[in-house]
């Protein structure tokens, strides 16, 4: 193929300035034949080097006889091949022809362009989950009389977001439920509405934010992050206490997300006014909406719990052996949970049904330890002490206030912590009829119920028995 032979320029090098490169400007050149047949690959890093060069060289051998093809930078006339010190360097980044449109008049083509890509850098995320366990619903939420308030409650928070119950402040001992409960709020809040801004985080992780903030000096992205949600889930508000920086943010970001009508929804171990070293505008804010407390699962609902946890593992659950785990495991879900796991995998590694005795066998090491550290005598000293009662005062006939209602609760967590019978508990409190065990164990779970000031002493001295 021939080409006429006219000074040509060498074609032009666009680089984004990310790359660091130039651009050189480039004439155009008048051939008859199609540009892809003129034109080779160019490398990138020669082009801008040579360029001036081939000009110059061109119009030195003007008439003379053009290569059949010519190359980005032409070998001097007369030479074999190109000196290893003239070769081109190797381009880093593979360039792409853009041919340009013409210009007006112009005859022929425009020298097409070479452009070097540049990758642009990855971009965020333009949607998250706010760190929602998807996993945590209602649906997967066990109900009962424990967390009956709590659950009503928070769906009314999806029903109605930023109108009643704002802020929804729920509080309990530790694997109650409170965690799966705001989780499950978050997903049902997305699932109705989808664009919706909705974080979950750990007081702790609010705390790490304050402190990163405030040793950069960007408070305005602090409060960009929070004050703009739709709902804010927060865990374990107790882990505030002494922190008053940290409590001063929370502050304004609980009256800005309030004012704009968003909602908010708090756990703590403890109801607000039991919240110790927290700024008392905040525990009142706190206490200025719904405050519920999750009670620990009763009998028939650990057994719904154990049911449900075992349909999904996988695994075929007896009734009887949901009910002998429940009535040895009473602290928590977490700790079911765990003992469930254990049936389990014993069963799947011995391949072995479950049944009692494998039960037995799997729980062993819990069920020494807990007939080892809970007895009657220990929940008796440990009531003792808490209400400043005499061991003796338990056995005697005495009848005060004072001493009975300390002995009615110490009643209440033998049967609740021991596997004990009501006439054996009645045997151990000075001989007293197993009715008048039976009378105390209902008066005091009723109570539980309806009296957060026991429910928290109640909590306490079960925590304290467990070590």
């Amino acid at each position: 193929m021939e080409v006429t032979a006219k000074p040509v320029a060498a074609p032009a090098v666009v680089a984004s300035p990310a790359a660091g490169a130039a651009t050189a400007s480039a004439a155009p050149v008048n051939a008859s034949a199609r540009p892809t047949d003129v034109l080779g690959a160019i490398s990138a890093s020669a082009a801008l080097a040579k360029a001036s060069a081939a000009v110059a060289s061109r119009r030195r051998r003007a008439g003379a006889e053009d290569s059949p093809s010519p190359a980005p930078v032409p070998a001097p006339t007369g030479s074999s091949s190109a000196s290893p010190a003239r070769a081109a360097a190797p381009a880093p980044i593979v360039a792409r022809q853009v041919p340009p449109a013409p210009a007006p008049g112009a005859s022929g083509l425009a020298a097409p362009a070479l452009v070097i890509p540049t990758v642009p850098p990855p971009s965020a995320p333009t949607s998250t989950r706010g760190r929602i366990n998807p996993l945590l619903t209602f649906d997967t939420l066990v109900p009962g009389r424990a967390n009956q308030m709590a659950r009503t409650a928070a769906l009314h928070v999806v029903g109605s977001p930023g109108g009643m119950y704002n802020p929804l402040f729920l509080y309990g001992g530790v694997g109650l439920g409170k965690t799966h409960l705001i989780h499950a709020v978050g997903n049902a809040m997305l699932k109705e509405k989808q664009d919706a801004r909705v974080l979950y985080l750990h007081a702790e992780q609010f705390i790490s934010d304050v402190v990163r903030n405030y040793q950069r000096k960007t408070f305005d992205e602090l409060k960009a992050k929070y004050h703009s949600l739709d709902l804010l889930l927060i865990d374990d508000v107790q882990f505030f206490a002494g922190k008053d920086r940290t409590q001063e943010e929370f502050f304004n970001a609980f009256e800005a997300l309030v004012s704009k009508r968003a909602h908010i929804v708090m756990t703590s171990d403890t109801y607000p006014k039991g919240l110790v070293d927290i700024d008392e505008r905040l525990t009142s804010r706190f206490d200025s909406g719904l405050t519920v407390a999750i009670e620990p699962p009763e009998l028939e609902m650990r057994v719904a719990i154990l049911m449900k946890k075992a349909e999904a593992e996988g695994c075929a659950m007896p009734e009887e052996v949901a009910f002998f785990i429940a009535k040895n495991v009473r602290a928590n879900v977490r700790e079911l949970e765990g003992a469930l796991r254990k049936v389990v995998a014993y069963s799947r590694f011995s391949h072995k049904v479950i049944n009692i005795a494998l039960t037995r066998e799997a729980l062993k090491d819990l069920l020494s330890i807990q007939n080892r550290q809970i007895s009657v005598e220990n929940i008796q000293k440990t009531v003792g002490d808490f209400y400043k009662v005499k061991i003796a005062d338990m056995y005697s006939k005495k009848r005060p206030a004072s001493i009975a209602r300390p002995r009615q609760i110490a009643m209440y967590l033998a049967k609740e912590m021991t596997q004990k019978s009501l006439p054996e508990i009645g045997e151990l409190f000075g001989g007293r009829d197993h009715t008048t065990v039976l009378y105390a164990v209902r008066k005091i779970a009723e109570e539980r119920h309806k009296n957060t000031e026991l429910n928290q002493q109640l909590h306490v001295l079960e925590q304290t028995l467990k070590g």
